[in-house]
């Protein structure tokens, strides 16, 4: 059951997806081959034999399709295969009856001693539920797995056969398909107990036994049986027990015919004379005010939307109410829809951060996204640059290609060169998405010919077609940087014989690069001109990808220094650094500058792209060397009369950056942090790198919930000193102020719900809870303070060795 006592489940009739299952491995010991006239040297071992595994797929007793064959697995004393089998059937096409038979044979073996064993599964149970997860079965030692019905070899456990281990491994099955509930401690207590009654059983049963174990595909719902072309379920016999019997009905979440009458009748645009004078009470003002509050990832109930639109009138002086009014309209009613866009126009104009709500793929009527466009306008080219990305992801949940939201964007680009650079290249790399290369292509061309017309402008400016020219030269340059790489990764040897070769290359065949024939565009920083590499110093980080790191003379007399990577989806660090970067804008909004360094990041491709070069060090390196952050920074800043040996502005910065990064590395739930991927500064500013994991994913188990090491907490001196104080209370009110920002962020988001980015494709709706959950909308400004130094407490407690165990888990997070 759901919160909203929903059941939801899937039809086998309507999945029109292959059969597939994943064959794990084989439990217990090798029947002894007795080989008496295999031509086989008896001598051989057991850990010689060669096993694999056919599967067949019976239909009522018969064969169907074609059986498939995992590979040859050879080892002692286990057998483990691991290996998906798609099967060529698709689960539309099973009977209630439908099984799979398994068959282990030895091919090292004689024609004889061959086959080892066979199990049958039946693949919906006496409920007609499609079986799912892990499933134990008993193999027929011997035997050819039978598909007839009823089958001679059922890989099920006999009923008074099954003792203690296989009530377990049954909640097990049930724990890993999330049918019980989660509890980090308590699950790893169980763990280990199982493991003990594992290995006790299997010391007193011996080799007895063989199983197979298969773990079969899992649905985010339950699959229940049906047949093609039936419109309706058989209800389960009634028992004469007092057993409980689930009644499928085919209706559930259907509309209420009754129910939809009443509210059109309730909702009847003959009322709308009374509406207009109505005033909610004092309770119903309260409900509204509450319904208000709710983030924009909240869905209405039918009577929270009933209680909008009866006030909608006396709604219209409050800006906050026009995306909540516009959710509860009945959009398929005619005259319904009609009313309230004239509502709409009249209503207090919106927010732009509001007007991003409205371009969700929740809103599809054409007008209101239009009417979001118009508000957009409003918005200076500083505060679009910071939508842009999100912008143009929206553009996948418009009605056409040509959509009000596309000519807004081009119309913009063609007034601010910088716009247009990062406009190319966001529309640019989701040309390689299937499924909407011809929208964004579109916008591309749409762009291009726009730009191409321009006139040149009064005071010397370049036409259009030169601009374009120049925004063209940048997808060359990228694409000659990626042929280096390729030259580059071929030269045999070490790091520094791949350095030697790009200096080389950059000397020579490709002298071009040092001096280019006009300025290009920095595609980091489009305002900047670049006019060729430094050969002498660039170079090639040492790792997997060889980064080039790469020094450009700009046209002003300077130097910028960049990242170049292949081989890497960088889109999700662009995503995180956007986002640190909008942080970065609202604290400093509300005077709370935290030296935050959101370096540029631009993925110029699916698996390559261009990060800013921040001179830095990793704290790995720096403690190596100097074994203290505060030693490292009195290099730079020694201060005999100032805090620990070094200047108050420079612990100052340290501790505003450690407290900028605590707060959004939080609420963005980024994972896997460890002393590498931390950076500082030689002026004291502190950084996070690298954002595979985001939105409270991480691969290390026990991640603690704010990123804090021990060594960054001793820097200031300690979780008892007055520096630390000072942190904490920088954290507390970094926290408050972008709460107050919490729609903006959850917006932003929710237009990402669509894009190829890991960590929000994987599972949009749970990503964006998960991230609404880390504002907690529930608590006020006192409370979130509470809560959030609790939070501080309770991460840093674990850093220190005097701490209970799970506690102790977390220290080994930065180990």
């Amino acid at each position: 059951m759901s919160g909203n006592n929903e059941f939801r489940f899937f039809l086998s009739c309507d999945i029109n997806l292959p059969v597939t299952f994943r064959v794990e491995r084989l439990e217990g010991s090798l029947p002894s081959s007795e080989k008496k006239n295999s031509g086989i040297d008896s001598t051989k071992d057991e850990g010689s034999a060669e096993i694999f595994i056919e599967c067949e797929l019976y239909i009522d007793g018969a064969p169907f399709g074609l059986p498939m064959r995992t590979r040859l697995e050879s080892g002692s004393p286990s057998y483990c295969w691991n290996e998906l089998i798609t099967l060529s059937s698709k689960y539309r096409d099973l009977t209630a009856h439908a099984q799979v038979a398994f068959t282990v044979w030895d091919v090292s073996r004689g024609k004889d001693d061959g086959l080892i064993g066979g199990a049958t599964i039946i693949l919906f149970n006496s409920k007609l539920q499609l079986k799912t997860g892990k499933q134990k079965l008993r193999l027929w030692k011997g035997k050819e797995a039978d598909g007839s019905l009823p089958t001679t070899t059922p890989g099920k456990v006999p009923r008074h056969e099954r003792g203690e281990l296989e009530r377990l491994e049954k909640l097990v099955n049930k724990y890993e398909r999330g049918q019980i509930q989660r509890v980090g401690w308590l699950d790893r207590l169980s763990f280990k107990a199982i493991e003990k009654i594992k290995e006790r059983e299997s010391s007193k049963n011996g080799s007895s036994h063989l199983y197979l174990i298969v773990d079969f595909c899992s649905f985010e719902h339950q699959v229940v049986f049906q047949e093609s072309g039936a419109n309706f379920l058989l209800p389960s016999p009634i028992a004469s027990t007092n057993e409980l019997v689930i009644v499928w009905d085919p209706e559930m979440g259907k509309i209420n015919p009754s129910e939809h009458k009443q509210l059109k009748l309730a909702r009847s645009l003959t009322r709308g004379i009374i509406d207009r004078d109505l005033k909610p009470s004092s309770n119903e003002r309260k409900s509204i005010q509450r319904i208000l509050k709710y983030p924009p990832t909240r869905t209405l109930s039918g009577d929270e939307r009933q209680l909008l639109w009866k006030f909608r009138f006396s709604l219209m002086s409050e800006k906050r109410a026009l995306t909540k009014f516009l959710r509860c309209v009945e959009w398929s009613d005619v005259q319904e829809a009609k009313q309230a866009l004239e509502l709409m126009n009249k209503w207090e104009m919106i927010d732009v951060c509001d007007a991003l709500e409205l371009l969700s793929s929740v809103f599809e009527s054409e007008e209101v996204r239009a009417y979001a466009v118009s508000v957009l306008e409003r918005a200076d080219d500083e505060e679009l640059h910071c939508y842009l990305l999100q912008l143009v992801q929206a553009l996948r949940f418009e009605r056409s290609d040509k959509s009000c939201l596309s000519q807004f964007l081009v119309q913009r680009a063609l007034k601010n060169i910088e716009l247009a650079s990062f406009l190319r290249w966001y529309v640019a790399v989701e040309l390689y998405d299937p499924a909407y290369a011809k929208r964004f292509y579109c916008t591309y061309e749409i762009l291009e010919e726009s730009m191409m017309k321009l006139p040149a402008g009064s005071h010397g400016e370049e036409d259009g077609y030169k601009k374009w020219q120049s925004l063209v030269r940048q997808t060359e340059l990228t694409a000659q940087l990626c042929s280096i790489m390729r030259d580059v990764r071929n030269v045999r040897g070490n790091t520094q014989k791949k350095i030697e070769k790009l200096r080389q290359l950059l000397s020579g065949l490709l002298s071009e690069l040092t001096y280019f024939e006009e300025p290009i565009r920095s595609p980091l920083a489009p305002g900047v001109l670049i006019t060729g590499i430094v050969p002498s110093e660039s170079s090639i980080f040492k790792s997997a990808l060889h980064p080039l790191r790469l020094t450009f003379r700009t046209q002003s007399g300077g130097t910028c220094k960049v990242i170049f990577k292949k081989g890497d989806d960088i889109r999700q660090d662009q995503l995180v650094i956007q986002m640190v970067s909008l942080m970065d804008r609202l604290l400093k909004l509300e005077n709370l500058d935290l030296h935050l360094t959101p370096y540029k990041v631009l993925a110029t491709g699916q698996d390559e792209g261009m990060l800013e070069f921040i001179p830095s060090h990793s704290l790995a390196q720096i403690l190596s060397e100097h074994r203290s952050i505060i030693s490292y920074l009195q290099q730079f800043h020694r201060d005999e009369h100032g805090p620990f040996g070094i200047t108050a502005t420079c612990l100052e910065t340290f501790i505003k950056s450690c407290a900028g990064y605590s707060v959004i590395t939080y609420i963005l739930g980024v994972g896997d942090r460890h002393l590498d991927n931390l950076l500082l500064r030689d002026d004291g500013r502190l950084f996070h790198v690298d954002f595979a994991f985001i939105l409270g994913r991480d691969p290390k188990p026990f991640p603690p919930p704010m990123k804090l090491c021990k060594e960054m907490v001793e820097a200031m001196g300690g979780a008892e000193s007055q520096y630390y104080t000072r942190f904490k209370s920088y954290c507390c009110e970094a926290y408050n102020i972008l709460r107050k920002s919490s729609n903006l962020i959850l917006n932003l988001f929710h237009l990402m719900a669509g894009s190829n980015i890991s960590d929000i494709a994987c599972d949009p709706e749970k990503g964006i809870l998960k991230l609404q959950e880390k504002f907690r909308l529930d608590l006020d400004d006192e409370a979130s303070i509470h809560f959030f130094q609790d939070l501080i407490n309770e991460s840093v407690s674990a850093l220190f060795p005097q701490m209970v165990e799970t506690i102790h888990r977390w220290a080994q997070y930065w180990r």
